[in-house]
């Protein structure tokens, strides 16, 4: 078989394989363009701090597509009334507690959150994996926990300041507020 390169039909050909190979490169680069503002969107600060932590976005994204594959798999629930009301007063009381002692009511805190998460649904026994979980549906109030859980670590080693334990408790009640939230339930119409 003789190839003449100069024949209409193969330059043809060959102008038809390279718009076909363009245009799978353009939908290639929009779908990741997209996926990146999606995750930019979803995560906040998070997703910076995953590109910080990992190097590059598109490893950050896999990561970040990877936790929300992990947390896609937990059985995570809303908390019921009763619970919601037992958790809001151990709340309260650790709080009232702060005047009095703030580096006991930073550690109760701590553990409150933990048992919190866990009735929730969420694996509590590696505090990294805890806070990548975490950062899927409450990714506004991930970093602060992290801070929160950092100063309550110093405690025991008398290495946090009163204006440090208040931030924590602060913090604390972020995620705590997140955590204990009532879900909002969005009605749907039917459309006639």
């Amino acid at each position: 078989m003789n190839l003449n390169l100069m024949d209409p039909k193969v330059i043809a050909l060959a102008v038809a394989v390279i718009l076909i190979i363009a245009v799978l490169v353009l939908l290639y680069m929009r779908k990741r363009r997209s996926t990146t503002a999606d995750l930019r969107k979803k995560f906040g600060p998070e997703y910076d701090r995953a590109v910080r932590v990992h190097g590059t976005e598109r490893k950050a994204e896999a990561k970040l597509e990877d936790r929300e594959k992990r947390v896609e798999k937990l059985n995570l629930r809303d908390l019921d009334p009763m619970e919601r009301e037992r958790f809001t007063k151990q709340w309260e009381s650790v709080q009232s507690r702060f005047v009095d002692s703030p580096k006991g009511a930073v550690a109760e805190a701590d553990d409150l959150l933990s048992s919190l998460m866990k009735v929730r649904g969420y694996p509590v026994s590696d505090f990294d994996q805890r806070a990548a979980d975490i950062s899927v549906d409450h990714p506004r109030v991930v970093e602060t926990y992290r801070s929160a859980h950092e100063i309550a670590l110093r405690v025991g080693k008398d290495g946090s300041t009163t204006e440090e334990l208040r931030t924590a408790m602060i913090h604390y009640r972020s995620l705590f507020e997140e955590l204990a939230r009532v879900p909002v339930i969005v009605e749907r119409k039917e459309v006639a």
